[in-house]
């Protein structure tokens, strides 16, 4: 989707961190913007910047669990802006930290809620729309660096983003020939602040009993590290799923240096595959199951370069 000058993005989570980095990425290349998220508060505030900008936005409080409340939030969007273009679905919680065993029923049913089901909502009551009026657009879903290999201790955030990453594999070949193009979104590190807004918007019933709360972030004291300097910031996120969106990748990545990762975990189940000639008569058969042992839509993924992009604070420097 090369063209989004005057289209429309329904973006969730997007009132701070990385949905409001998509968000303000969306509304710099011309877009209109529906920011959506659970926490008014923090739409009310995240809203002022498109205010300053001018730039065309409109806030709906939702949560990505409610239904009901997402078809409205629907139809809501497309009477203030029209035709939705851009579906990104990045609202997302984290829960359960530790071992698997050690979570609590409470933590996946919280996590799974956000991550997986509010993910099927949005697919299932936007992309129809985007369909039904011919005019092309794309599908987001923001997965993790944790959705394509483990990392240990987040048990619960990786089941939830692997999910989402196959969800959208498959989503890409159901739309293959539609106009509709869709990508797996796996960042790394972000300036943001899930831990806060995961506990702002658990509900109460699906809250631990006796559970520590978070603690906002402090200022780094004088001799320890301050690794936050290290985290992309969410402006610079944004504008690479934009890139993404443009060049209709089916994977958008944001951090270079997960490629051994991702190396390790692949080499890994080719050694997995047993030693042994292929059933030649086995191998036909299969091949009559459409993409069961290959999926073409794999080779069209290409590399993107660096990604050419100056802040704003920049660019409102070169502007004076």
């Amino acid at each position: 989707m090369e063209k989004l000058e005057g289209k429309t993005a329904f973006i969730t989570g997007a009132a701070s961190g990385i949905g409001l980095g998509i968000a303000k990425a969306c509304a710099r290349h011309g877009m209109k913007v529906v920011l959506t998220d659970a926490r008014r508060d923090a739409l009310e505030k995240a809203l002022t910047y498109f205010q300053k900008k001018n730039y065309p936005a409109h806030a709906i409080v939702l949560d990505v669990t409610d239904r009901e409340a997402y078809v409205r939030a629907a139809d809501e969007a497309e009477e203030v802006f029209g035709k939705i273009h851009v579906l990104v679905n990045n609202a997302g919680v984290a829960a359960g930290g530790g071992p698997v065993y050690e979570a609590t029923f409470k933590d996946w049913e919280f996590i799974i809620g956000v991550n997986c089901l509010g993910v099927v909502n949005g697919i299932n009551i936007i992309v129809p729309r985007i369909l039904q009026h011919g005019e092309g657009g794309h599908v987001v879903s923001t997965s993790s660096t944790a959705g394509i290999f483990a990392v240990t201790g987040t048990g619960l955030y990786n089941a939830t983003k692997y999910f989402v990453a196959g969800l959208m594999e498959t989503l890409a070949c159901d739309l293959e020939g539609t106009g509709v193009g869709a990508s797996v979104f796996c960042p790394g590190p972000v300036a943001s602040n899930l831990g806060i807004s995961s506990q702002a918007v658990r509900p109460e019933h699906l809250k631990n009993e006796n559970a520590p709360h978070p603690q906002p972030p402090r200022d780094v004291r004088p001799g320890t590290m301050d690794w936050s300097k290290y985290f992309m910031t969410p402006e610079e996120v944004g504008e690479r799923v934009v890139r993404g969106i443009k060049r209709n990748d089916l994977f958008i990545w944001t951090h270079p240096e997960f490629k051994a990762g991702i190396k390790a975990r692949n080499d890994a189940l080719l050694r997995a595959i047993p030693d042994e000639p292929i059933n030649e008569e086995r191998a036909k058969i299969l091949k009559n199951f459409g993409t069961l042992t290959y999926n073409p839509i794999y080779e069209k993924q290409t590399t993107p370069g660096p990604l050419v992009w100056k802040p704003e604070a920049e660019e409102d420097a070169l502007k004076k």
